[in-house]
């Protein structure tokens, strides 16, 4: 049985001009790439992505940011909630925004939403997680992750927000040899 349960329901959620704020993250780790099939020696990043409750595709843990809580503690809680990984919350990627068809409401009657989106590295996966039942987690190289993404804006924080900014975080030397052990 899971301890932890999943927060429902919208009494909670903050909202700024008709959007409804959600926070999330992209679950990273490094792994060796000989265990990726690939033959070259040194580490391969990879990317955690779920399965959506509503439909094919895969998506990065997202949902929304609630009152009691700061944005990078509602990152951390969906991280577990919906992909039952915990880890090291680590930069802001950027605002992301969308519409959604699915979460239209009296405070926000288009479904507009404004996603806070963070890295995480992971360091821990939980075998039983609150949302386990209902999402199916894996693991994918960047390339594998933009083909598999279901939704254009969290291709855009894979692509224009994670990957630069672990870009920048390797020339930097801010993510060392240490880091990929």
């Amino acid at each position: 049985m899971c301890d932890l349960v999943a927060r429902t329901g919208r009494l909670q959620q903050r909202y700024e001009d008709g959007s409804r704020l959600v926070a999330g993250c992209i679950p990273f780790r490094y792994i060796n790439s000989e265990e990726d099939g690939n033959s070259d020696t040194g580490k391969v990043i990879q990317v955690l992505m779920i399965s959506s409750s509503s439909g094919p595709g895969l998506l990065f843990p997202k949902g929304g940011w609630e009152n009691d809580e700061t944005v990078r503690e509602a990152a951390v809680r969906e991280a577990v909630e919906e992909a039952g990984v915990r880890g090291d919350l680590m930069d802001f990627l950027g605002n992301y925004e969308f519409k959604s068809k699915t979460h239209q409401d009296e405070f926000s009657p288009e479904g507009l939403c404004k996603a806070a989106m963070y890295a995480l590295r992971v360091k821990e996966e939980l075998e039983m997680w609150p949302e386990q039942k209902t999402r199916t987690r894996t693991w994918l190289t960047i390339e594998e992750a933009v083909e598999s993404c279901r939704h254009a804006w969290m291709k855009d924080a894979l692509v224009e927000g994670f990957c630069k900014w672990h870009k920048e975080k390797m020339e930097k030397g801010e993510i060392t040899d240490e880091d990929l052990k």
